[in-house]
Order: structure tokens, then sequence, then C-alpha cells
């Protein structure tokens, strides 16, 4: 192993040992086919790395039920961040808020009622006239906070999803994805982490009446912590769960199943399945140097190569010591050069096969010598050129 690469490892914060001269080639890694998930569309991502490990019609435009409450209550916490709103904020619930049919928080008709009860109401209890009371508070009516919906959906790059309602209600052209609701519970995980405790909270009571989260995973499986269920007769039975387990978050999203016990038993099995063959591990530091490297015609002799974003690596597990990192840089680099140019390229292989690649960037500028420098540097290179033919 290379001085070079021990140090980058290092840097990194993490040890890797390479497979082939050290350890010898070892057997490729054997994972079991994904387990049969009984759902018209399916999804297990990794949370950090967003590695997909299983999916079927994740892309594919279906409605999504109360699974929409995941962007309502995104945007509700995105308004609480900006300081827009608050927590204490009382709302006034509209006759169009109380007469909404389906789950209910039963929040009366004229009352005036906290953000905190409501978000809470949307999150634990599928409240739909919790729902429409914010999105009123926030935007005015429901349909300008619908158009709200959309924008952001556009923002995280959610281009399966189409919302016309803050509830899931149906309606023809109110629709999302599996793949669109794991990224969103993504960046809703990673954006609100003050709140995200609201979707792991069993039950809460309004109006002295007490309802039990949806998501019954919370109850049987302790690494589970939220997210969201959903269910109308056109959707069917759905589920957004998300689980840790050794610093391991995964995300999983089942759609369109027939029943209550079956979206959590096909969740559970993505889950498992993931949590058991799989690991996530974060091996490289965004501008952390990972190789000092030659370069002509510059102020200075080498530059400094690294990430431009942090390295979270999903793997199969057991796997780790055989992974093999590879640096691809030119022979000759020339000045001028500004940081964050791409200059070459980190793979990741594991037996042989590249399982990740990112371009490798300079952390620093090269900007160009002197005259009499640069002259230097040309004989260097034109000897070494005429050494090398």
């Amino acid at each position: 192993m290379t001085d070079w690469l021990k140090r980058s490892f290092k840097l990194a914060g993490v040890w890797c040992v390479l497979a082939g001269a050290l350890t010898g080639q070892a057997a490729a890694p054997i994972i079991p086919p994904a387990p049969d998930i009984a759902a018209s569309s399916y999804l297990l991502v990794d949370a950090a790395s967003k590695k997909v490990l299983v999916e079927h019609n994740a892309h594919e435009r279906i409605p999504p039920a109360s699974l929409t409450k995941i962007m309502t209550s995104y945007l509700v916490e995105q308004e609480i961040a900006s300081g827009r709103i608050n927590l204490d904020d009382q709302v006034m619930i509209s006759v169009n808020a109380w007469r909404t049919g389906g789950s209910k928080t039963f929040v009366r008709e004229g009352t005036m009622v906290s953000v905190d009860d409501l978000l809470k109401g949307i999150i634990i209890q599928s409240g739909n006239d919790a729902s429409i009371a914010m999105a009123e508070h926030i935007a005015g009516s429901e349909a300008a906070f619908a158009n709200m919906m959309n924008q952001q959906a556009a923002v995280l790059g959610m281009n399966d999803s189409h919302f016309t309602n803050s509830t899931g209600l149906p309606d023809s052209q109110h629709y999302s994805s599996a793949w669109d609701q794991a990224m969103l519970t993504i960046d809703l995980i990673e954006r609100f982490p003050e709140h995200y405790d609201l979707y792991s909270q069993r039950s809460f009571s309004y109006n002295d009446i007490d309802q039990p989260n949806r998501n019954k995973l919370l109850w049987r499986d302790k690494s589970v912590d939220g997210v969201k269920t959903g269910y109308t007769k056109e959707a069917g039975y759905c589920l957004v769960a998300s689980a840790v387990r050794q610093g391991m978050r995964l995300i999983s999203v089942v759609m369109g199943t027939d029943s209550d016990q079956a979206r959590m038993r096909e969740s559970q099995k993505l889950l498992s399945y993931g949590f058991r063959y799989y690991e996530t591990q974060s091996l490289y530091e965004a501008d952390i140097m990972l190789k000092e490297q030659d370069i002509y015609y510059a102020e200075a002799d080498t530059i400094s190569l690294g990430v431009a974003e942090d390295v979270v690596l999903t793997f199969p597990r057991g796997y780790y010591k055989d992974i093999e990192a590879e640096l691809e840089v030119p022979r000759v680099l020339e000045a001028p050069l500004a940081a964050g140019d791409e200059v070459g390229e980190l793979k990741l292989k594991l037996h042989g096969e590249v399982i990740f690649a990112a371009p490798l960037v300079t952390l620093t500028d090269a900007p160009e010598a002197g005259m009499f420098s640069r002259l230097g540097d040309f004989l260097t290179l034109f000897f070494k050129e005429l050494l090398d033919f």
C-alpha cells in the first residue's frame, strides 16, 4: 500500500485494508435476491448514500393517499424554520377544514388551534381537517397551498409528483411515486431534525380524543422512527417507513398493498433485507487531500487533490476490507488551475467492479508562474518526454 493512500484514508477518518497483494483475492459477494413484495410499487434506499437496494415501478405515478401529508408537514416545518409562523400561533378553523371527510383530528369550526397541535394532528393522526387548516393558514387557500407544494416538489426534483390538495384525497391530477416520496422523506429528515421526532410518536390526543399513529411498525420494530401511512380505495394501503440500525438509515416505500397488515409486513421485509445484507460507511470527507500531485508551469511544485462532496458508500455487508481505491490522474497537470477544477477520478472497486466513482478536484488555486519558471518546466517536460520516448 502506497504512503499517499494510507494518508488519504487516515485524513478521511477511515482505514480500509485493500484487497489484492495484501489479502489475496477474496470471493465475490453472494447476496440473495430481494424478497417478493406484494405491492404495486416499492423502493428501498439508503438515506445517506441514496443507493437503491430494491425497487419495482419506483417512478410510476400513482395516487399517494395520505403520504401527501409528508409534503404538507414539510412545508409547515419550512415555514416554522423561516420564522414566518411559530408553533404557538393560533389558527382559525374554517368550515371547509371542519367538514372535510376521511381521517380527522376533530378540530371544531370557528375555534382557534395552535400550529403545534395541528402539526401533530397531520403527522400522528393523519388529520385531513388539520391539513386543510394549516394549508389555509399558510397560503390563504388549499389551492394556493397546493401550488406551493408543486413548487417545492420542483425544487427537490420530484419529477413524478403533482399535488392538488394537502390531504391526499382522490383527484385524477394528484399523484406521486415511491422514488419521490423517498427523496422527500430523506430531505425532511436532514433539514428538520428538531421536528422529526413527531413522526415516531405513537399517539396524540386532541379534543379529548386519543388516536394512535397508524404506522404500526413503531410498535413492532424499535429501529423504526417514522414516517407516514396512507390509504384510499384508489391508492391502496401505502407506507413510507424509516429505520436506523448501527448508524445506517434506510427508507422503504410500499404503495398499493391490499391491507394494513400487508403494508407493515412488506415494509418489514424490505428493511430486514437491507439491514442484513448491506452496510454504509462514510469513506472520504470533502476538501480533504487524497493525493498530492506534481504540477507544471505553476508557482508551486505540487497541488492537493480531493473530492468536492463527502463520499458515503453502501456495499454488501462484510466486504469493507475488500474495497479498493483507485485515483486516476493525468500524468501531467499544467497551470493555471482553479480550486474545484476536475482533473481526475476517484474509483472504488469491489472485486474488480466499480461500485462508486466521483470526480477528483483541485483543492487550491494554481496560478501560472513567471516566465523563467515556466521555461524551466517546459525544458523539464521536454526531456522527460524525450526519455520516455
